[in-house]
């Protein structure tokens, strides 16, 4: 029996032109992936980004819908496009022209999770990988991109907010003696996929809770704000990524002590950038 493709929370009355969404942090593992796997219930979370979708879940509360995966990434990577697949570990798959993530195993169905350890014992079929995007990648995204479609025709914009965690150590190349390590992402590939003033807004929105925000580095944005981010045609796409030490224990993939006072800080978090969404929202027609 198929698992439902994603997870929507939506407002009674939306009202902001914001929308949340988590791609990474489903945690349904079927149990015949599991089976085909040669890693462990826990170290096959290692690529999650394990209760990003419960720091947002106020999205709905604030007038904004919140979208979020329910597969997993390990399963099916919902931030990679349709065509990125691995003939290392899709039989069938045609060879493509040199592609950084499919080298490394991040494809469409990744070949590995964190720290580069291999998911599967073999191959699987071409036919399994077409089931998985249509079953789960396509629904997603179609949903997403209807999200926004109707927030725009409503508010005349729409601000995507892609929300992911990160590992404490992903910024250790950013350290420079004397600085502080960055707790918070903010990608909009260079500017390519939001405009400047949106992308000063959010990051304020951290800065005022008193969070260490980087842009672009090392992350800059994936398949979702290359595909969503149209600035020109008022779709802005921003990627979130937030430091898992400040509310998980990394190594067991289980909220830490701090979880609850950091989910606190990130109600307030959305509730502001959700503000950020009904700046200049036009009237209604009468």
């Amino acid at each position: 029996m198929l698992k439902d493709a994603y997870k929507l929370r939506l407002p009674e009355v939306q009202t902001t032109a914001v929308v949340f969404a988590s791609p990474h942090s489903g945690r349904e593992y079927p149990w015949a992936f599991m089976r085909k796997s040669v890693l462990d219930e826990q170290m096959i979370r290692s690529s999650e980004d394990a209760f990003v979708d419960m720091l947002i879940e106020n999205a709905s509360n604030c007038g904004a819908p919140m979208l979020a995966a329910v597969m997993p990434r390990a399963y099916l990577d919902l931030n990679r496009s349709a065509d990125e697949l691995d003939p290392a570990v899709i039989e069938g798959a045609k060879r493509v022209n040199h592609n950084p993530r499919i080298a490394s195993g991040l494809g469409v169905i990744p070949r590995v999770v964190s720290n580069g350890r291999e998911i599967y014992r073999g191959k699987m079929k071409l036919s399994e990988a077409h089931a998985r995007i249509a079953n789960y990648w396509r629904p997603y995204h179609d949903r997403l991109q209807t999200l926004l479609d109707a927030t725009r025709l409503e508010f005349g914009k729409a601000i995507l907010i892609d929300c992911h965690s990160m590992p404490h150590e992903a910024t250790d190349a950013m350290m420079r003696p004397g600085l502080p390590r960055a707790e918070i992402i903010i990608g909009d590939r260079f500017g390519a996929s939001a405009s400047n003033a949106i992308v000063d807004q959010i990051e304020n929105v951290f800065l005022r809770a008193g969070l260490k925000v980087s842009r672009n580095t090392p992350f800059a944005g994936a398949y979702i704000t290359q595909n969503y981010g149209r600035p020109s045609h008022g779709q802005h796409a921003i990627q979130i990524e937030i430091d898992r030490s400040l509310y998980m224990n990394e190594l067991l993939v289980r909220p830490n002590g701090n979880f609850r006072e950091f989910k606190r800080l990130m109600n307030g978090i959305v509730a502001e950038i959700a503000e950020i969404g009904r700046d200049q929202i036009p009237l209604a027609a009468e």
